[in-house]
């Protein structure tokens, strides 16, 4: 019987992605369960709460995995975003960094890509991704500062669905 010990550095690689698809389509499921059953304001809501606290769980974990010490500033926060799990599902850059500052964009979303194939406008996801984004930052290095450069709702440009700066200022 084969073992997930069993696999080779790109098997385990694929299960991995398989891994973050699943989850992926779990939270999707569960807010769609949700959206039917009250509205989509309060799915949103309930989207928001949920990962305010996974976002941070999801932080600490890959800190503790790779090590990480709290307050690594810019260079910590690139190091971790590469080990989200949407990093392993998703197309990312990263532009513009500095140990200050940094541009982060989502250049493609399976979320927002399956609903453009679908003949869907963009899902509202930026009441979710700003405190997504900010708490994933802020348990890196409390001193991160989060902005929303576009996430829909809002306008954004072909080459990105969303984008966000972080910033550090000295002390």
């Amino acid at each position: 019987m084969l073992e997930p010990k069993d696999l080779s550095k790109e098997q385990l690689l694929e299960l991995l992605q398989d891994a973050a698809k699943n989850w992926l389509a779990h939270d999707g499921l569960w807010f769609q369960q949700v959206e039917h059953k009250c509205d989509m304001a309060t799915a949103i809501e309930l989207d928001a709460n949920a990962w305010k606290q996974f976002t941070q769980i999801e932080a600490r974990r890959i800190m503790k995995r790779l090590h990480m010490l709290s307050g690594g500033g810019i260079p910590a926060l690139i190091q971790a975003l590469a080990f989200r799990l949407y990093a392993f599902i998703n197309i990312q850059e990263l532009s513009e960094v500095t140990d200050k500052r940094c541009i982060f964009r989502m250049v493609n979303c399976r979320v927002q890509s399956a609903r453009k194939r679908k003949g869907l406008p963009d899902f509202p996801c930026k009441p979710v991704g700003v405190i997504e984004y900010e708490y994933f930052a802020k348990t890196i290095d409390p001193r991160i500062k989060t902005r929303c450069i576009a996430c829909p709702p809002d306008p954004h440009p072909e080459d990105f669905y969303c984008a966000w700066e972080f910033t550090i200022k000295d002390e």
